[in-house]
């Protein structure tokens, strides 16, 4: 490393952690000058932090929020070149502060795969009429050998609460509805054109598509349905399944 990188390197070091030395050289003048390019930096990450998690600083209020914001920032300083990704692991930040509101870290999950979606590659989906046409000569060994290749911007989060009224509620500075659901479920996250939508879905749902995004195919799927739902039932929901998701537009291509 040159003697300039290794400068630079210091600066960003103390400016992400202020327990880290001074670049060699600076005495107490630029010590000052430090803390004040440090807090205007963290002030910046805060304010990007809120920009992303409009309702969850609602959920929990604006002083609870910024401490929360700060200290996910000196914890986990960012280390990507964009301001994009501050947000990433903020939920998991959530869910250690408020460890006894479990909401809110769900819906801070759910404000970062909203907005992962709005950035994720845009994909053209599989229309239902190219799904039946590409399907159209299979057999059982074709469907049990198909892997789906999902839309980018599709991803799941837990919910023990109903995100979509707790959404809502949120909308405005109102009072938050916290109903709780009567299982697990899942948030499904994707967009339409450039707007991030979401609707709840199943466990088991959200299980089959975390399935498919890790390579697996529709047998493997329909197996673990039918071991959690039973072979009736599996049967019945998945066909349902697969035609939801094609018409949601959830499937970029078909593989075997």
């Amino acid at each position: 490393m040159s003697g300039l990188a290794q400068r630079q390197a210091a600066v960003l070091g103390a400016i992400l952690d202020e327990e880290a030395a001074l670049p060699e050289g600076w005495g107490e003048r630029q010590a000052r000058g430090l803390a004040i390019y440090r807090n205007n930096y963290r002030s910046a990450l805060v304010e990007a932090l809120r920009a992303t998690f409009e309702r969850t600083e609602r959920l929990v209020g604006a002083d609870a929020f910024a401490r929360a914001a700060a200290h996910h920032c000196i914890m986990h300083p960012p280390s990507g070149w964009t301001l994009d990704l501050v947000g990433d692991g903020f939920a998991e930040t959530c869910a250690a502060l408020f460890a006894g509101d479990p909401d809110v870290a769900e819906l801070a999950a759910l404000e970062w795969a909203m907005h992962l979606a709005f950035t994720a590659r845009d994909a053209v989906v599989l229309s239902p009429e190219g799904f039946a046409a590409a399907t159209a000569d299979f057999g059982e060994r074709e469907w049990d050998r198909l892997s789906l290749a999902l839309v980018p911007s599709l991803r799941c989060v837990a919910a023990t609460r109903d995100l979509v009224r707790l959404w809502s509620s949120l909308a405005r500075d109102g009072d938050a509805d916290l109903a709780p659901l009567d299982a697990l479920h899942v948030a499904v996250v994707w967009r339409e054109d450039e707007r991030p939508v979401f609707v709840l879905r199943p466990e088991w749902e959200g299980s089959a598509i975390d399935a498919f995004h890790a390579g697996a195919s529709w047998g493997d799927v329909c197996a673990a349905m039918f071991a959690s739902l039973g072979e009736d039932r599996a049967i019945a929901e998945a066909g349902a399944m697969l035609a939801r998701w094609v018409a949601e537009g959830w499937i970029e291509a078909i593989a075997q």
